[in-house]
């Protein structure tokens, strides 16, 4: 039975999904790749009103692909606690390690056993942005520095807007420079074109 043709809704995608927790082959990409988001977790550009541009997302969205969404909710949740742990800022915040963990969720939702084109790349990276980035960072900047979810809310997906084309240009290019790698070792589903 060939995994890598199960639909997103069906049983087998799940359990499949599932047993990537007990495969040290997957596990230790995994902890390499979060290994170097949480290295590039210190690296980040500074904006105005609690925004900050981050390349995070790469190392995280390969991970995601690798070890689909069982798998990325618990690798969002060490990322996010052992990035701050190493990288503090400010004090500890659960509703960010949600967003990680959603985020990872997202990138493995679409990424995992799929191959990685141009639009279904767009279409993750811009549901990660405007749920995770947009929706639940600004009610986090709310919830912590005391303004309306308004005054966050538009800074918020402009910088989003405005970065997502740039970030679906770097992803890509990640992906197209490892994903043939990764694929030929079976972490990945082959990246060529389909066959008829």
């Amino acid at each position: 039975m060939n995994l890598w043709n199960h639909s997103l809704f069906s049983r087998a995608y799940w359990k499949d999904a599932a047993l990537q927790l007990k495969k040290p082959r997957v596990l230790a990409v995994c902890a390499l790749l979060l290994a170097v988001s949480i290295a590039m977790s210190g690296l980040f550009l500074q904006l105005p009103n609690n925004l900050r541009v981050y390349f995070t997302y790469l190392p995280k969205g390969l991970c995601a692909a690798v070890c689909g969404p069982v798998a990325a909710l618990v690798a969002g949740f060490a990322e996010d606690l052992l990035g701050y742990a190493l990288h503090p800022s400010g004090g500890f915040f659960p509703g960010y390690t949600l967003s990680t963990m959603v985020g990872m969720f997202l990138y493995a939702l679409g990424f995992y056993r799929q191959r990685l084109s141009l639009p279904r790349v767009a279409l993750t990276k811009l549901s990660v942005n405007l749920l995770c980035n947009v929706g639940l960072g600004t009610l986090w900047s709310s919830i912590l520095y005391g303004k309306s979810y308004l005054f966050y809310f538009w800074g918020s997906l402009g910088k989003n807007l405005l970065l997502w084309p740039v970030e679906v240009f770097l992803m890509m290019a990640v992906f197209r420079l490892l994903a043939p790698a990764m694929a030929k070792e079976g972490l990945l589903v082959p990246q060529g074109p389909t066959k008829k």
